[in-house]
């Protein structure tokens, strides 16, 4: 039987794993779902269809499941879905999807959300993702795995951000950054490549040296030619090279929110 401490309020259709642990002074609403191992714990508010995964730990005064701040909601039954071994910590608030975006906000496993830190609704964010301290993601975000976010970043909606990128500390992004990205600024621009976030995860030489030839000719210092072009260039001499192809994958897909560049290359 789960623990939960007796001035936390639990209604009658949560669904409680038998190893959750809620701690003093919590809400839980009706279509929750705990997983083995979840532990709220205190003053924690989880509400709407939302699903957390075994091992997530949620600390105090954090707002999961609450309706979007989306003027265009009007009550739809959407979703929360938050995976295996997440940590969010406090006045953390993550959002529920809208009839606009899916339905569903979903997050991966593995993940860090610190103090202050916001998901609005309908994001889609993979594994093993890190936002700092009052990062904000705006509706529709989606983020791949690894990607790290400084203190008080914010993202604009409809962006992507990929794999492994690096938004940088009071840093606005509003275009898509590519994966191993790293960028920076008032208004986002890229940087040059997260190359210490690669050497920690186990990537090879051959595959870095690899990466940052092919960011030289996406990003050359001075004009040559159309994007296109290059991208043509560089898929021809990187055919094997695995980091080199999700870039060049994520540029080939359409987006409304065109794509994030270094200063010299964006204007």
């Amino acid at each position: 039987m789960a623990d939960i401490h007796p001035s936390s309020v639990v209604a009658p259709g949560a669904r409680i794993a038998a190893s959750a642990r809620i701690g003093p002074f919590c809400h839980v609403g009706d279509e929750v779902e705990l997983g083995e191992g979840v532990e709220l714990l205190s003053h924690v508010a989880v509400a709407g269809a939302t699903a957390i995964g075994e091992g997530t730990r949620i600390f105090p005064f954090a707002s999961i499941g609450h309706r979007p701040q989306d003027l265009k909601y009007h009550g739809e039954h959407s979703r929360l879905v938050i995976g295996k071994r997440n940590t969010i910590r406090e006045h953390v608030t993550i959002n529920p999807g809208t009839e606009g975006g899916g339905m569903v906000t979903r997050i991966g496993d593995g993940c860090l959300f610190m103090v202050g830190v916001h998901v609005a609704h309908d994001c889609q964010i993979g594994d093993n993702v890190i936002m700092a301290n009052n990062a904000t993601l705006a509706g529709h975000v989606v983020i791949g795995d690894f990607a790290v976010f400084g203190g008080l970043s914010a993202v604009h909606q409809f962006v992507r951000i990929g794999q492994h990128a690096m938004v940088g500390g009071v840093t606005g992004v509003e275009r898509d950054v590519i994966p191993y990205g790293s960028v920076l600024g008032d208004r986002a621009r890229l940087q040059g490549l997260n190359i210490v976030g690669m050497q920690r995860r186990g990537f090879t030489r051959e595959e870095i040296q690899a990466l940052r030839t092919a960011y030289q000719m996406l990003f050359p210092s001075a004009a040559a030619g159309t994007l296109a072009e290059r991208v043509a260039v560089v898929a021809q001499k990187f055919p094997d090279a695995r980091p080199v192809r999700e870039v060049l994958d994520f540029i080939a897909v359409d987006s409304s929110r065109g794509l994030t560049q270094p200063k010299t290359n964006g204007g």
